[in-house]
């Protein structure tokens, strides 16, 4: 199956720091990365990402903004 192929299945996958991304389903998840529980095509994995993702800044940015 090809990363580019319209019928790969993706996962959403989520790091420590929060930040998103998506992984073919075929391949073992890096480490480091969780899946969220999310999957489909490319495209519905994106808007998931999209909707949820509403604050691109690292966790540990946040988490030192909030204690300023």
């Amino acid at each position: 199956m090809s990363i580019d192929s319209p019928k790969t299945e993706f996962t959403v996958v989520i790091n420590q720091q929060e930040q998103y991304s998506i992984w073919p389903t075929y391949h073992a998840i890096p480490n480091g990365w969780s899946a969220i529980g999310v999957t489909g095509n490319k495209e519905v994995c994106l808007a998931h990402i999209k909707k949820v993702w509403t604050d691109m800044r690292p966790k540990s940015l946040k988490d030192a903004a909030a204690h300023q």
